[in-house]
């Protein structure tokens, strides 16, 4: 790996931190995707100036903006796509500002859910990532938004198809262009600008939570103005985000495996000496956790399997 100091915020960087042309400028000359992407940097003080309210924080978090969606029968039958373990099904959204655009529904696949509660975690995930996806915004590190779908469990009509009747599913709107950015094991994908961002993201994260917590499987859509993102994992010391939280150990790993990059900050908190516990993967690793002893169990849908 051959490193180059950038010409605008004067760090020493590896050439995965320039594009090609930026590269082919040579010594001197060449600025590192941060500063091209507006995270520009003071030279005397090697600090990050005010931003410059160039992004609305307060647009944080997608929201359905409906109360009404569709589904066909064929979308439900045959799911375009899934997850660890849910399924997911893209219908149109019919009343609300949101009318005519697409959207999404997810459930689990092992059985039917009838009650709002089993989706507590997912929800308590996306707060907490939502909490901290807006303070990187806050912060002006890159000049576009990294926006988070924020779901909410809508019930099917009871009077709709038998196997759906009744049926408690999460609701959010549609993602184009999806990708997988990194995962709960410590992989990334390091090939392109957005990708190391949401490396940086998921070290920034650790560092905002005085390392009590880490967003990482981070997934989502690349659009002209910023990041969707979806369906994050929170790994946390207290490990109450589910069988993706993977704790203490899950972040090691992550740090086993970072290379600080262009867009992540020298004083950012991280773990020294970090241990490896779990392979990199791309796929989303589950663990199981004990519940909380006031928490009723999933009789109803029957075991997971992976």
């Amino acid at each position: 790996m051959v490193y180059r100091n950038c010409s605008s915020c004067n760090r020493n960087l590896p050439d995965s931190s320039y594009s090609n042309n930026q590269w082919r400028k040579g010594p001197g000359s060449s600025r590192c995707h941060s500063c091209v992407n507006g995270g520009h940097w003071h030279r005397e003080t090697n600090q990050q100036p005010a931003p410059q309210n160039i992004i609305d924080v307060s647009q944080t978090a997608r929201k359905n903006n409906a109360t009404r969606a569709t589904f066909t029968w064929q979308a439900l039958d045959y799911p375009f796509a899934q997850g660890s373990f849910r399924w997911v099904a893209k219908g149109r959204y019919t009343q609300g500002s949101r009318a005519g655009q697409e959207c999404v529904c997810k459930w689990f696949k092992t059985g039917g859910v009838l009650e709002a509660s089993f989706f507590e975690t997912d929800l308590e995930t996306v707060q907490e990532s939502l909490r901290l996806i807006k303070q990187w915004n806050s912060k002006g590190f890159v000049n576009k938004l990294v926006k988070i779908n924020q779901p909410e469990v809508w019930t099917f009509d009871k009077d709709g198809r038998a196997a759906f009747a009744g049926k408690k599913v999460l609701q959010e709107p549609f993602i184009s262009n999806y990708q997988k950015f990194n995962s709960n094991t410590g992989w990334s994908d390091d090939s392109m600008p957005w990708p190391r961002v949401m490396q940086a993201l998921s070290h920034y994260s650790y560092h905002a939570s005085n390392g009590k917590s880490l967003i990482c499987d981070l997934q989502g859509g690349i659009y002209s103005d910023g990041v969707v993102l979806t369906d994050p994992v929170v790994m946390s010391l207290s490990r109450q985000y589910g069988p993706t939280d993977l704790g203490q150990a899950g972040m090691e790993t992550f740090f086993s495996n970072h290379t600080c990059n262009e867009f992540c900050r020298s004083n950012w908190l991280k773990i020294e000496n970090p241990r490896r516990f779990h392979a990199a993967t791309k796929g989303t690793t589950m663990e199981h956790v004990p519940t909380r002893r006031s928490r009723p169990k999933m009789t109803m849908m029957g075991g997971i399997y992976e």
